[in-house]
């Protein structure tokens, strides 16, 4: 998918109007390494770089948008943020996902469906670069969801009519679909070991007296619980949920599903929602904002296409413009989603441009200062 340049010229830059009329464009896509397992081998992804989406069949064209949706899921994992791929710039990485994939597996899962039939699901698990994603989210500007996660404690009550029953380790499989959920968004909820004494509490819950499933959960860490009751009434399931962390309410939600698994999925995602406004961190080192740079050893045309080809191809740069030509520099006005010292840590490592050291933050006073780097 191409996208318009997010590049203007200005009137009088001379030469820079006639490089543009001289562009070339090029296209490079790396290859992607499809591991090949032995047999009894089963493909499935492994920590917060991993994962796994379903694709219809495995043709190519199958395969690229499930690399979007697998990366938009590891950026929402990693930050917490669930709405992170509406962000437009987040859309534009998408489109180009395979950029930073590592390798992938197919894998083929077998089920039952509705009428009891044996059913069939098609998985891509798919690997990201952790260093890649890493520049990624800090060149975006994108706050981060530390990775030693607190586990709540769920305590859920389930009346389908015979009245509410809670569910303890003794009935994971009851709550399979919510302790899925937390897992597909990056972290894990425990069951409660349904002792004598915590089936009685199932009252509490269902009258969501906090205090007393707060006290009772003191025998577990952390002090975080996730409270719900899910009931049926004449046409749909109803799930009223509450989020406790250490004592304090964090948050409280309803759900309405006529599919029951739905309504219980939800508890984890308004749960991780709540988690991540609490604990995500924005990168220290990033001030987004509007920047003003000063680019030296630009020597002809093509120096200035390959310049602009590459700060509109990279992450985070939402805007680019123009404002000064000299014979020795020239200089941009740039925005940029994650901060001027990401981008400067970035561009650094690459082979384009390097940073001139400099003791002012580009922001105001004298501009930031790169070097082009030769071919």
């Amino acid at each position: 998918m191409q996208t318009k340049p997010r590049w203007t010229m200005q009137p009088g830059l001379g030469w820079l109007r006639a490089a543009l009329l001289a562009a070339v464009l090029g296209l490079w896509l790396p290859g992607v390494v499809w591991a090949q397992r032995v047999e009894g081998d089963r493909a499935v992804a492994e920590g917060p770089y991993q994962t796994e989406v379903s694709v219809r069949n495995q043709t190519a064209a199958e395969r690229d948008k499930a690399f979007a949706r697998a990366l938009a899921q590891v950026l929402a994992n990693l930050t917490g943020d669930r709405n992170v791929a509406d962000r437009d710039d987040a859309r534009r990485v998408l489109a180009q996902a395979e950029d930073y994939v590592e390798g992938y597996d197919y894998r083929q899962d077998e089920g039952v469906g509705p009428s009891g039939a044996p059913s069939f699901q098609t998985m891509l698990v798919v690997r990201f670069r952790p260093a890649d994603i890493d520049d990624l989210v800090d060149l975006l500007g994108l706050p981060r969801w530390p990775q030693l996660r607190p586990k709540p404690v769920l305590w859920l009550a389930i009346d389908d009519g015979r009245g509410p029953r809670l569910v303890g380790l003794g009935q994971v499989n009851a709550a399979r679909a919510i302790l899925d959920a937390a897992k597909a968004r990056g972290y894990a909820l425990g069951l409660p070991q349904g002792t004598a004494a915590e089936q009685a509490a199932v009252g509490a819950i269902w009258r969501g007296d906090v205090a007393a499933i707060t006290a009772l959960s003191r025998r577990y860490s952390p002090p975080i619980q996730l409270i719900g009751r899910l009931r049926r009434d004449s046409s749909s399931w109803v799930a009223d949920w509450t989020l406790v962390d250490n004592g304090k309410v964090l948050a409280s939600w309803q759900r309405l599903d006529a599919d029951p698994r739905r309504a219980m999925a939800d508890g984890a995602q308004g749960a991780a929602d709540a988690l991540f406004k609490r604990y995500a961190r924005s990168n220290s080192g990033a001030t987004p904002g509007a920047y003003r740079l000063r680019i030296l050893g630009l020597r002809s045309a093509d120096d200035y296409l390959r310049l602009m080809g590459y700060l509109d191809d990279l992450p985070g740069v939402r805007r680019l413009l123009p404002v000064l030509a000299m014979p020795d520099h020239l200089e941009l006005q740039v925005e940029l989603a994650g901060g001027l010292g990401t981008f400067t840590r970035y561009v650094d490592r690459g082979t384009v441009l390097a940073a001139v050291p400099a003791s002012d933050d580009g922001r105001a006073g004298s501009p930031a200062e790169f070097r082009m780097r030769g071919e």
